[in-house]
């Protein structure tokens, strides 16, 4: 049975289903108007502190969980780990976004588009086992960032964790509808409501994609374990019908296909990388899934690391099969294996491969549905959203309210808007949470509060500064003159020595307890560079649309997220020193 935990045992149990204004504003700030024109006359003060400010594994494992009222169940171990990997990740790219860009930007090409990105992916999953098995907390990327780099940058990141979870989520459910539509062997698009009056992107409507994404919410709000064990049935399913796809795929393979190899030149490869990298983001799941596994630092690693060492050679061998079956430019944007397989005489084939895309596709929400929810769970625990989100249901043992509210705000958006639309922004959200997530890593480990001298911190503020600004101008000027070669002579040399300085200058001031990425500096280093070398590579559409939504948040920071998790952080100090207090009382007064 889930605990309840931190409450007052005099105090009568709480009912889930409350609505009361101390559920979603309980902080001082929101009490009255006075209070609020006085929270925003101390806004940059507040804001200061914020800044200033760090968590700690402590809190972000423990003190935070009291938010939530019960306790999620720990009810997982590796196996169940290694199969939502499998769950979260296989499903969404590979079926989704592998047509569309082998056809607009890769070609053939496309399986070096995989490499690149996975090569990208597994140095962020190193990152991310390391703080998994450190700070078992279900908050993610966002706990690891309030810990190593303050509340305000993981705000950033939640907002960014936030926007990837929604727009995930309905560029999925949108082609789970286009799987469904080749299934029953129906012209594309004929499932959507065409809506005339509404601009293209917008305009062909998707009530399919809405049912999938509710069904999906439903089974992850019952139960962990059982939405655990429909994922190894249904991801059993899906393994068995990428192993015919490569097969089959091979044996009606024509190397012809393969040439031109490169139509779109080396950019056009990068480019594909980077919008493909979305195919890898599930893995980020399953480091907020540490709070209900039952022995992280053994669980963790094999679970992480092992699932997505073979996603990636999955991944590789079934974009290699699709582009020998056809030529880039016949390849279809919208399910391309079904139509490939078709185009081949293989007419009974786009039937088991949409099948199993649709099982792929399924098990991505599924899997999505839990990790997301507990994303959404603890960042409500640090009421940087309201605290209402962060409730624990005491039967089920699931965040009902965060699954609520991902599922409600993914649904609007898939109903109205098309795949191509949501992939660039996604990619872009992904990989500046991936950057901020390696260079906390570094943080962790060179930078120790009351131990690191304050020479050795600025060094290793100037280390990150050149690390990252060599990383965006390597980018940059891949951008601008991808055929040139003397900015790398600039850019390149500079992030080396500035690796190579860290590595020689600096001593880590804390060794990993259980696991860590090995190479420390290099293999975060080079993480911070590949990423922002891939977000590089997106269109300039998709960081006007980044711009946009960060614009957003920081509207939201200033009015509302600022003072609510001030409130929070000082009234855990003020209930900590009256503990103190009343521990050195009853130490002096004696038994």
């Amino acid at each position: 049975m889930a605990s309840t935990k931190g409450m007052d045992d005099c105090e009568p149990q709480k009912s889930y289903w409350r609505w009361s204004k101390q559920d979603f504003l309980p902080e001082e700030s929101f009490q009255s108007w006075n209070n609020y024109v006085s929270a925003l006359s101390q806004t940059w003060l507040r804001f200061k502190d914020r800044v200033q400010t760090r968590s700690d594994d402590a809190t972000e494992t423990h003190e935070l969980k009291k938010q939530s009222e019960n306790e999620m169940k720990k009810c997982l171990n590796w196996w169940d780990l290694i199969w939502f990997g499998f769950g979260a990740v296989i499903g969404a790219g590979i079926f989704v976004l592998t047509g569309q860009e082998a056809h607009n930007h890769a070609g053939a090409a496309i399986v070096l588009s995989y490499v690149a990105s996975g090569i990208s992916a597994m140095l962020s999953v190193f990152c991310y086992t390391e703080f998994a098995v450190e700070v078992p907390a279900a908050g993610g990327s966002f706990a690891y960032l309030r810990i190593e780099l303050g509340d305000f940058v993981a705000f950033i990141a939640a907002g960014n964790i936030l926007l990837e979870c929604v727009l995930g989520s309905a560029a999925v459910s949108r082609s789970w509808t286009s799987y469904f539509t080749s299934l029953l062997n129906r012209p594309k698009d004929s499932l959507r409501i065409k809506a005339h009056h509404l601009k293209d992107g917008y305009n062909l409507l998707d009530p399919i994609a809405v049912g999938v994404l509710v069904i999906s919410a439903m089974i992850a709000m019952i139960s962990t374990r059982k939405t655990s064990l429909l994922n190894w049935i249904a991801s059993a399913v899906n393994i068995g019908v990428i192993i015919f796809v490569i097969v089959a795929g091979f044996s009606h393979a024509n190397t012809s296909n393969l040439t031109p190899f490169l139509p779109y030149g080396v950019k056009g490869v990068f480019q594909a990388s980077a919008i493909l990298y979305f195919a890898y983001g599930g893995f980020d799941s399953l480091a907020t899934m540490a709070e209900e596994t039952k022995n992280p630092p053994k669980d963790i690693p094999i679970g992480l690391i092992g699932s997505m060492s073979v996603i990636t050679v999955i991944y590789c061998l079934m974009a290699l099969s699709l582009s020998m079956m056809q030529k880039y430019t016949d390849i279809d944007t919208g399910a391309a294996f079904s139509v490939a397989f078709q185009k081949v005489g293989m007419n009974w084939a786009k039937y088991v491969v949409a099948f199993g895309a649709l099982k792929g596709m399924t098990t991505v929400l599924l899997v999505g549905r839990l990790g997301q929810a507990r994303y959404i769970a603890h960042i409500a625990r640090s009421h940087m959203i309201p605290p209402w989100f962060a409730l624990v249901h005491p039967k089920t043992g699931t965040p009902i309210n965060a699954t609520l509210l991902i599922t409600i705000s993914s649904a609007c958006i898939a109903f109205f808007t098309s795949l191509d639309v949501l992939s660039s922004l996604i990619s872009v959200s992904t990989l500046f949470v991936f950057v901020m997530i390696s260079i906390a890593l570094l943080v962790r480990r060179y930078y120790v509060r009351g131990v690191t001298t304050k020479e050795n911190q600025l060094k290793l503020v100037v280390f990150l500064i050149l690390i990252v600004a060599s990383s965006m101008g390597i980018s940059a000027y891949w951008g601008l003159k991808p055929n040139g070669w003397i900015g790398y002579t600039v850019t390149v040399p500079v992030w080396f020595f500035s690796t190579l300085g860290m590595s020689y200058f600096l001593t880590q001031q804390r060794k990993p307890r259980f696991w860590g990425v090995p190479l420390v500096p290099w293999l975060p280093s080079l993480s911070i560079a590949t990423n922002i070398f891939l977000m590089g590579s997106l269109e300039y559409e998709a960081f006007i649309r980044f711009g946009i939504c960060t614009l957003i948040m920081l509207v939201y920071y200033v009015f509302f997220g600022l003072h609510s998790t001030y409130d929070m952080a000082h009234q855990q100090e003020k209930v900590q020193t009256i503990n103190v207090n009343h521990k050195e009382t009853a130490r002096i007064e004696g038994p």
